[in-house]
């Protein structure tokens, strides 16, 4: 694919005498050379066949047009070419350098018994070229896989994009915010290798694309932009620069509407090497790249790097095995569940060229990765596989003849869906009282772990914020702003993901007098007052506001639900606003601001009448005093 990676031709020095002796055949055969190496190629090719008219049994001018064929990526005509060449050479290095390139040729057009024929000649003529036989072997795999998975069918559903979306000659890399309304590509205006690059997005509106627009003056310029990948709540862009001193990867960041100037990743991320085509984790914290840089496993590998305690980016290291393989690894994409890696190979067995593959992570390691199967992948190139949040269908990019390119989607069937998909929440966050939007911290915490997971701030001029909650545990959202009571929120996705982005807007409260806040992330055994440990990241967040308002008395209040006897439960939930306090004594906060009561069920927020409001109803409250 010429927009990806520029493919050399080899040249062969062979035999210094032609096969012919016709002048003309031989002028004409020196003429078209000078058109080829400029790509050139239509002017070529009208010399090369004036040639071979001139003199039939002209071997060299055969091979020649075959190159010249495979450089204007027309297979069909370079395979006949290289076969009318083979039949004429006498000569073994000529034989195997034709098996070598007729190979690759079968391969690459999906005729996969002759690639296997022509893969077999060449491993038994060639003895010496290491790279080559390597070459040859995989092929010889790929050939393979493709005859034994020659009538597969995963069941997926794939569809061309609109020409809304698909309104240029060339778009490709497409990546999704995490809720799905947001679809972000890169944008060629040329068929030409060397033509200008942009970012676009184009915004899904009541189940419609609309028409893609430039994502922002200050991130495209004179310079080649594309390749890009967007944080979960789209307000954090990592995205490919290519100028005069090479490729490199830079970062932007939305307040508003508006795009920061970009800034490059610095040397943790970026070499003297090729850097491109980068995958932020939903988190954040994690950014995957491709690089040819020194230290890899060969070709094209994906890198990664993760953010330290200060929020750097720290050196990056190589993916490696199972990942990288001596071949081409290229266009990572990390699913919002942190767990699923899709890339595009031509390193493994496959359908030919450019797969995509996906490796699961198990207990902090990548596993062996999967072909995702035809007919996704076939004997064409695929690249940038951006899958959904909730994993029912994926985003990616395929040639459409000679640089050409749409952008497809493709509906996954059920068995090839991510076991744990990426649960959205999103809103706004505001003042109580006046209505007006809050830039907050917003902190995720996983309950089983007892781990902060990411951090983050809702948008200063909008208020607006999303997460992705990326798996199965219990989690705890904390928002918190100086002057303002810190909110919490529960989400337990132990058992099941959430279908649908859940909309949650979160009014905080100014700290004043009986201003009160329900401490959703306390948790006690039934009728038992002794504090889970899963509670100690929201007590944590209450030690710290008391630590930084310490002229602020509190009320935790303990509650219960209607069932059982009131005297109970009015016992119940005293004991358990006195293990807060206790706790928070223990904590360094000074027993004079504390106060414990308990109201049993005389309190409730929501009617007990299901399972979900009693729950509701028992909790535990902080009030001001």
């Amino acid at each position: 694919m010429k927009y990806l990676i520029l493919f050399l031709i080899p040249v062969f020095s062979w035999a210094q005498t032609l096969s012919t002796k016709n002048k003309k055949a031989i002028s004409l055969y020196v003429e078209a050379d000078n058109f080829r190496v400029r790509g050139q190629f239509d002017q070529a090719v009208r010399l090369l066949k004036l040639a071979v008219e001139k003199d039939k049994k002209f071997e060299e001018a055969y091979y020649r047009l075959g190159q010249t064929y495979r450089g204007a990526e027309d297979l069909k005509n370079a395979t006949d070419s290289f076969e009318k060449g083979l039949q004429l050479t006498p000569y073994p290095i000529k034989q195997k350098n034709y098996f070598y390139l007729l190979s690759e040729n079968y391969l690459k057009q999906g005729q996969y018994d002759q690639a296997k024929t022509y893969t077999e000649r060449f491993l038994a003529a060639e003895r010496s070229d290491r790279q080559k036989i390597e070459q040859a072997l995989l092929w010889q795999a790929q050939a393979k896989y493709g005859i034994e998975h020659k009538n597969e069918n995963k069941g997926y559903r794939i569809k061309a994009m609109s020409d809304t979306v698909n309104a240029y000659p060339m778009q490709y890399f497409p990546t999704v915010t995490a809720d799905g309304l947001s679809l972000i590509f890169t944008v060629r205006y040329g068929r030409a290798h060397d033509d200008n690059e942009d970012i676009f997005i184009s915004q899904n509106i009541n189940g419609k694309w609309q028409t893609p627009t430039s994502i922002s003056e200050n991130i495209n310029t004179d310079y080649r932009e594309g390749a890009c990948s967007i944080s979960a709540d789209g307000r954090h862009l990592i995205f490919t620069i290519c100028g005069p001193r090479g490729c490199d990867l830079f970062e932007s960041k939305k307040e508003g509407e508006i795009w920061s100037k970009p800034k490059n990743l610095g040397p943790s991320v970026n070499s003297a090497g090729w850097e491109a085509q980068p995958s932020l984790s939903a988190d954040g914290n994690e950014l995957y790249f491709v690089s040819d840089r020194k230290g890899g496993m060969g070709g094209y590998d994906i890198w990664y790097s993760k953010k330290d305690s200060s929020g750097k980016w720290t050196r990056a290291k190589n993916l490696g095995k199972p990942i990288n393989t001596a071949f081409d690894e290229i266009a990572p994409y990390i699913h919002t569940n942190n767990q699923n890696l899709y890339y595009a190979s031509n390193g493994f067995p496959g359908f030919g060229g450019y797969d995509i593959f996906v490796s699961e992570k198990s207990d902090g390691q990548w596993q062996e990765s999967q072909n995702l199967g035809a007919p996704l992948n076939d004997f064409q190139d695929q690249y940038s596989f951006a899958v959904t949040s909730e994993g029912t269908s994926a985003f990616y990019s395929r040639e459409e003849g000679r640089n050409k390119s749409k952008i497809y989607e493709a509906f996954i069937p059920e068995a090839l869906r991510v076991r744990r998909r990426g649960n959205v929440v999103k809103g706004f966050v505001l003042d109580a009282d006046t209505k007006r939007k809050l830039k907050t911290s917003v902190e995720l915490f996983d309950l089983q772990r007892n781990q902060k997971i990411s951090s983050f701030t809702s948008d200063s001029v909008t208020g607006q914020y999303l997460i992705v909650i990326p798996g199965r545990s219990a989690y705890a959202l904390h928002v918190a702003e100086p002057g303002y009571l810190f909110y919490s929120l529960h989400f337990n996705y132990e058992e099941k993901d959430q279908d649908q982005p859940i909309q949650i807007d979160i009014a905080l409260q100014r700290i004043k007098k009986d201003a009160t806040t329900v401490l959703n992330n306390i948790f006690f055994e039934t009728n038992q007052f002794e504090i889970n440990p899963k509670s100690f990241a929201e007590l944590s967040e209450v030690v710290k506001f008391l630590s930084d308002n310490p002229a602020i008395k509190v009320e935790i209040s303990g509650h219960t639900d209607n069932v059982g006897n009131e005297n109970y439960n009015r016992q119940l939930s005293l004991k358990r606003a006195q293990s807060v306090v206790d706790y928070l004594i223990t904590k360094g906060i000074s027993p004079a601001r504390l106060q414990q009561k308990g109201f049993g069920s005389t309190k409730p927020i929501k009617p007990n009448d299901t399972d979900e409001n009693r729950q509701a109803n028992r909790r535990i409250e902080f009030k001001v005093q």
